[in-house]
């Protein structure tokens, strides 16, 4: 079985939308908080940073954590194809400068097809993970008063 494997994102919410990456399947287009992977050696401020110039080729401030998601693939819908996934998600607070615009980074994800904001009003008509984090989200960020770990969730 493969190691557990650590990750940060960035939940970076503003005016009422949130950024997100924008990716394709063969089932449609599907979206998830922008970050990834944390290397030896590399703080988790410092994989955000990485993980964001890579993904939507931003420059992001990072601030509070928010929340801590663990994902252990053989108990979700994803099931069949990665039962052996077993990840930590942190997932920051964070800020772009006020001229960024939605794209694709340096080094895009293989499934990976831009960056969009998603007013959060509209979150639930998209394909959006981790779901779970739908009912914590709100117009003006991460809610205040929330759970920080949310346990083995999609």
């Amino acid at each position: 079985m493969p190691p557990v494997r650590t990750s940060a994102k960035a939940l970076i919410i503003r005016d009422g939308r949130i950024l997100l990456q924008e990716n394709r399947d063969a089932r449609g287009v599907w979206y998830i908080p922008p970050g990834g992977g944390q290397e030896p050696g590399e703080s988790l401020h410092e994989t955000l940073r990485r993980e964001c110039s890579e993904e939507i080729g931003a420059e992001v401030e990072v601030g509070d954590l928010c929340f801590i998601r663990e994902y252990i693939g053989g108990n979700h819908e994803f099931a069949y194809k990665d039962p052996d996934v077993h990840q930590v998600e942190f997932f920051f607070a964070c800020s772009v400068p006020a001229d960024y615009e939605p794209t694709s980074g340096t080094i895009p994800d293989s499934m990976q097809i831009g960056a969009a904001w998603i007013p959060l009003s509209e979150l639930r008509e998209h394909r959006f993970y981790p779901s779970a984090l739908r009912p914590h989200l709100t117009t003006n960020g991460p809610l205040s008063v929330q759970p920080i770990y949310l346990g083995d969730v999609n």
